[in-house]
């Protein structure tokens, strides 16, 4: 399993549990709405580190945006599986071609 994979069971297996026992937990029970809005102000946080050329606080927040991307799919019942078959899919795809095949 790799790092991600090994972090999408973790948060998986946090879904349902006592908000009190973990920041993944208190994440699900805000939401999906919730999830998806903490992943976009993480988003923003790398946007502005790299813009800032901050290498050491793009690699943290990159982490974070990982982090809580696989939380907001969990929060709508997208495994990382999926997403990574699409990424499979797309393998030796032109990024051109793939868009224009989608019309």
């Amino acid at each position: 399993m790799s790092v991600l994979e090994d972090l999408a069971a973790t948060i998986a297996s946090r879904k349902g549990a006592d908000p009190e026992s973990s920041w993944t937990a208190k994440l699900f029970a805000k939401g999906p709405d919730k999830c998806a809005e903490k992943f976009g102000e993480e988003a923003v946080e790398a946007i502005v580190a790299a813009a800032k050329d901050d290498r050491g606080n793009l690699v943290y927040e990159a982490a974070d945006v990982l982090y809580h991307l696989i939380v907001m799919l969990e929060a709508r019942d997208v495994k990382l599986s999926e997403v990574l078959d699409e990424l499979a899919r797309r393998q030796g795809t032109s990024g051109i071609a793939e868009k224009a095949s989608r019309g």
